[in-house]
C-alpha cells in the first residue's frame, strides 16, 4: 500500500475486529512505531501488550462506565445523546489484543536535547510513534482503535506503570472484517471532516485560497 493510500484508508476501528494479529504482523507494526522521530533521540515510548481475557474485560468494564459518564453529560441535548448512543467507543474484547502506550520522560536522562523549552515534546514523540504504528497496521490490513474513555490512574494501575510513566493510549489492534469507507463519527453524524485551512504568515491573516 502506498503511503498516501494508507493515510487515506486509516480508520479508528471499533466494531470490525475479528481477533488478534499474528505475532509477525505485530512485530512489524511495533518496529514501525519504534522508528518514529523523537525529541533528542529520546525514544520515550513504552509498549505493554495485554491479552489476558480477564484483564481485557476489566478494562472494557471501566471504559463502559466512563462511557456512561459522558452519556450523562449529554442529557440536556437529546439529539446529541441519541447520536452518541449509536456510536461504539471500543473493541477491547473483540480485538483480543490491547497495546498500551506510555510516555517515560526518563529514557534519555534529564538533559534531553530539544526538550528544555517545551516539556511536551516528549509526549509529542510518543504520539508520532502511535501514528507510525497506525499507518503500518493499515498497510498490513489490520485495524487499530484508540480507546480514550478511561482514567489514566486506572490504566496505569492495570498494567503496572510506575508513577513516572504516563499512559497515553490503549490501542485495540487486530484482524478486521473490513475497514469502513467512512469514519464512524462522520457516518453516525457526530462530526464531519472540515476542509484544510492554511493561514499565511499570521493567524490573523485570512486563510489562503
Amino acid at each position: 500500500m502506498e503511503l498516501y493510500d494508507a493515510i487515506a484508508r486509516r480508520r479508528d476501528t471499533r466494531a470490525e475486529f475479528t481477533g488478534p494479529p499474528s505475532a509477525e504482523a505485530l512485530t512489524r507494526v511495533l518496529e514501525a512505531a519504534h522508528r518514529a522521530p523523537s525529541v533528542g533521540m529520546s525514544q520515550p515510548w513504552v509498549f505493554v501488550t495485554v491479552r489476558d481475557p480477564a484483564r481485557l474485560r476489566t478494562f472494557r468494564d471501566h471504559v463502559a462506565a466512563e462511557r456512561e459518564v459522558f452519556a450523562a453529560s449529554l442529557a440536556d441535548d437529546p439529539g446529541r445523546a441519541a447520536t452518541f448512543s449509536r456510536i461504539k467507543v471500543e473493541g477491547i474484547v473483540e480485538a483480543g489484543l490491547g497495546l498500551v502506550v506510555g510516555y517515560d520522560p526518563t529514557t534519555a536522562g534529564e538533559r534531553v536535547l530539544g526538550r528544555h523549552a517545551i516539556a511536551d515534546t516528549g509526549l509529542y514523540s510518543v504520539c508520532l510513534a502511535i501514528q507510525n504504528l497506525w499507518l503500518a497496521a493499515t498497510a498490513e490490513g489490520l485495524g487499530v482503535g484508540w480507546v480514550s474513555f478511561y482514567r489514566e490512574e486506572v490504566l496505569a494501575d492495570l498494567v503496572g506503570f510506575p508513577d513516572h510513566v504516563r499512559p497515553v493510549a490503549w490501542l485495540c489492534v487486530g484482524e478486521i472484517a473490513a475497514l469502513p469507507d467512512v469514519p464512524d463519527l462522520e457516518r453516525f453524524g457526530w462530526r464531519s471532516r472540515t476542509p484544510l485551512v492554511v493561514h499565511e504568515e499570521s493567524y490573523a491573516a485570512p486563510p489562503a485560497g
